[in-house]
C-alpha cells in the first residue's frame, strides 16, 4: 500500500508536492529535469488538503547516465 508525503524543498517547478512511496522511511527519487531529485524522511509534518501528510525534505539532485 502506498502512503502520500509532501515534498519540501527542491526544485521550484516540481510539478506535484504530494507523492506516494511505498515503504515510510525509504527514500525518495522523483525523476525531473534530465535527472532525479532525492528527498528523506523527516519527523515533521505537514496539514495539506489531503490530510496531515508525512514531510520529505529534498537533499540532492543526481542527473540519469546515458
Amino acid at each position: 500500500m502506498a502512503h502520500k508525503v509532501f515534498l519540501e524543498g527542491g526544485p521550484d517547478d516540481l510539478p506535484e508536492r504530494v507523492a506516494s512511496v511505498e515503504t515510510p522511511g525509504e527514500d525518495l527519487k522523483i525523476p525531473h529535469r534530465g535527472g532525479y531529485e532525492h528527498f528523506k524522511e523527516t519527523p515533521k509534518r505537514e496539514d495539506t488538503a489531503e490530510g496531515t501528510l508525512r514531510v520529505y525534505e529534498w537533499w540532492e539532485r543526481t542527473e540519469i547516465a546515458e
